[in-house]
């Protein structure tokens, strides 16, 4: 541990609620100073475990590897926490200075000839170690990361590959900084009536408050943020301010300028085919797809065009319907991607005899997470516990104790729920702090988990209550999934700990746990009336079940071509300019002119800047899994079957990395699924269509 004379201690103490950092003693002026520090004592007991004299050990070469570097651990979560959820520039500037510089760290690490001979001798000899199951998946992945950041290459191409590295990670920092640039940029400021026609009553409250942010009072903003722009598609009956708003959303990232990510791009899959090349694989996806449980990148396009097929012919079939709908109201017309939106809500309420602004007041933000940790007491045992007055990152941000039935405590939970401009869009988990149970050098015996989900929900008028979309409350259910993950983990090492697992696993614990929002049960407790505090009634909670899969053809064409694009990036041996590949793409697979991608490559932050490179199908492997995993709950007559919850917790939520996931799958379901109970879930096929009954 660094001397914490060096920088401000508070960093690397946390002695605040069990264990929670200080917040309001940390400044954005100290990070710098600490990552110094705490790089610097990395380094130096990483230079004692390659010199150690002793033959190696598990305990003295991977053991001292999962606890070395807890200094820079700290510092490092607590700052890309803030460059997430809170920046501002002195945070911004700091991240472009500091992704390069931890790529280099790392990749020196990963290219010490000594510290590699050590864990290769493990491995060759792993078979008379008498190693766990655990103690080999630690193993194994300290070898094959060795190995893929370049431990067996010649010197000069180390030195080439840690290059690469350190431009790659500094491109990624660019990218996400550019999107947040472009959605902070922009807003549409409305303040005639006319101009506000058709927007319900919580839409123009969220617009309000995002026009007072920006100075703009007694104004109403349309902003880039996923929880004003799309209900105003929705509901917005100017179709021009519609196609004004669109453009701006889908042009992130490509407004010419030192924001646009075009050139970004290309550098960066040049520099990734590189990578896989200097490693010995075909291409980036070969490399990527290593480990995980599709393998190819041939079982993953197998998928994606499969499902492909049968999602286009139902956008189609959706289409036709937009199209008679925009007739009847006397317009000529064709249907484009600003309309999609708001003519599928009319059509959905005309269909189904219920609106997204009927369903708004019964999903309140508080009563859907109180619906979250009442599904996880109900499956898990576990309950949630809020502590008022702790400090966090943010004014917004909810602290919570997770507790046992016996009482005992489990994990922290920080829940920050609001868009701001200082975060970036999206919705994601990540932790302060993983759970293992090993002996740390300053003395802490094991780690509490201190785990976070980060949304973007429109915040209230002050004294009014958050109102969420159906999509916002699957969003919320879903980033708690994630959260169990790391909250439940109980595994001995950090680096299988909770979400530390394969790309195309990781979605399961999430994705799975969406389902039980619209359990009945949950639906008919939490989905209360915002005024009345009356439930849900039966006939509308029907029509929402009813209309689970509306608009199915629609949505999976939004994702499955920005799936099969991301392949196609990362399979190709040179893409000289990516918005041709994207068209090309596009082109190939006959996409709609109606839909647009979920994520066009300019602000496609899943794939340029968070991780999911030749990985974003991981969200469609694990919706397999997911609607597998569900119905086994389903077959039993119970959504809580208490032998299968715990089976799930065992195997899937508690372990981790630490069990080979096909394995672990098996273990709880009993055998691997099919697409089939997939595409039936999404709407996409019927029982009957896949096996061919006629019962």
């Amino acid at each position: 541990m660094p001397s914490p004379h060096d920088f401000n201690p508070a960093l690397v103490t946390w002695d605040g609620l069990h264990g929670l950092p200080r917040f309001d003693a940390l400044d954005d002026g100290d990070f710098a100073a600490a990552f110094e520090a705490a790089l610097a004592a990395h380094e130096r007991e990483i230079d004692e475990i390659a010199g150690n004299g002793d033959a190696p050990t598990f305990d003295n070469t991977v053991v001292a590897l999962e606890i070395a570097g807890d200094a820079l651990s700290r510092v490092s979560a607590l700052f890309w926490n803030k460059a997430g959820a809170h920046t501002n520039d002195v945070i911004q500037a700091l991240e472009r200075e500091i992704s390069p510089k931890m790529s280099r760290h790392y990749s020196k690490i990963g290219m010490n000839a000594a510290l590699f001979a050590r864990i290769d001798t493990l491995w060759e000899s792993r078979e008379t170690l008498g190693l766990t199951l655990e103690q080999t998946r630690v193993l194994e992945r300290h070898w094959k990361g060795f190995v893929k950041s370049g431990a067996k290459l010649e010197k000069a191409e180390q030195e080439k590959l840690a290059a690469i590295n350190e431009k790659l990670a500094g491109l990624g920092t660019q990218f996400g900084q550019n999107v947040l640039a472009d959605e902070k940029a922009w807003a549409l400021i409305l303040s005639d009536s006319a101009e506000l026609e058709g927007l319900p009553e919580f839409l123009r409250d969220a617009m309000a408050a995002a026009a007072r942010e920006r100075g703009e009072e007694g104004k109403y903003a349309v902003t880039l943020s996923r929880s004003i722009i799309e209900p105003f598609l929705t509901f917005s009956e100017r179709r021009d301010l519609r196609e004004q708003a669109f453009k701006a959303w889908v042009a992130r990232g490509e407004n010419d300028g030192e924001t646009d990510n075009r050139a970004v791009i290309r550098e960066t899959l040049a520099l990734r085919h590189q990578v896989a090349t200097l490693l010995g694989y075909g291409n980036f996806a070969e490399l990527k797809l290593d480990n995980t449980m599709a393998k190819t990148a041939d079982a993953v396009n197998g998928l994606l065009r499969a499902v492909w097929a049968r999602a286009v012919k139902r956008a189609g079939e959706e289409e036709t319907d937009i199209a008679a709908l925009i007739a009847e109201e006397g317009r000529n017309h064709e249907v484009m991607p600003w309309d999609w939106r708001h003519y599928a809500e009319k059509i959905r309420a005309r269909k189904f005899d219920f609106s997204e602004a009927e369903l708004k007041p019964y999903l309140q933000l508080e009563k859907i997470i109180e619906a979250c940790f009442d599904v996880a007491g109900r499956l898990f045992g576990i309950r949630a516990v809020e502590k008022k007055g702790v400090a966090a990152y943010h004014p917004d941000v909810r602290v919570f104790e997770i507790r046992d039935r016996e009482d005992k405590l489990v994990a922290l939970f920080l829940g920050d729920y609001f868009a701001r401009s200082s975060k970036r869009s999206g919705a994601w988990m990540s932790s302060l702090q993983s759970q293992h149970r090993l002996e740390l050098k300053n003395g802490r015996h094991g780690e509490l988990p201190i785990i976070y989900n980060v949304c973007n929900f429109a915040k209230p008028a002050e004294g009014k209550p958050a109102l969420l979309s159906l999509d916002d409350a699957r969003t919320l259910f879903h980033e708690f999934g994630h959260a169990l993950h790391g909250m439940l983990s109980n595994v001995t090492y950090p680096s299988v700990a909770g979400t530390g697992v394969s790309r195309d696993f990781v979605e399961l614990p999430s994705q799975l746990y969406e389902h039980w929002l619209t359990v009945p049960a949950i639906l008919k407790r939490y989905a209360v009336h915002v005024e009345t505090g009356e439930p849900m009634p039966q006939a509308l909670l029907d029509k929402v079940l009813a209309a689970r899969t509306f608009n199915a053809g629609f949505n999976t064409v939004e994702f499955t071509s920005s799936a099969l694009v991301d392949m196609a990036f990362h399979t190709r041996t040179a893409v000289e300019d990516p918005m041709t590949v994207q068209s090309e793409v596009l082109a190939e697979i006959g996409m709609p002119k109606s839909i647009v991608m979920r994520h066009a490559t300019p602000h496609f932050q899943h794939i340029f800047s968070g991780g999911y490179s030749a990985g974003y199908y991981s969200y469609m492997w694990s919706e397999v899994l997911d609607a597998d995993a569900f119905a086994a709950f389903e077959e039993t007559g119970d959504a809580f079957n208490g032998e299968m919850a715990r089976k799930l917790k065992d195997n899937i939520y508690s372990v981790g990395g630490s069990v080979d996931p096909e394995d672990a799958y098996k273990a709880f379901r009993g055998k691997l699924p099919s697409p089939d109970a997939m595409l039936v879930k999404k709407g996409l096929s019927t029982f009957e269509e896949l096996t061919g009954s006629d019962a």
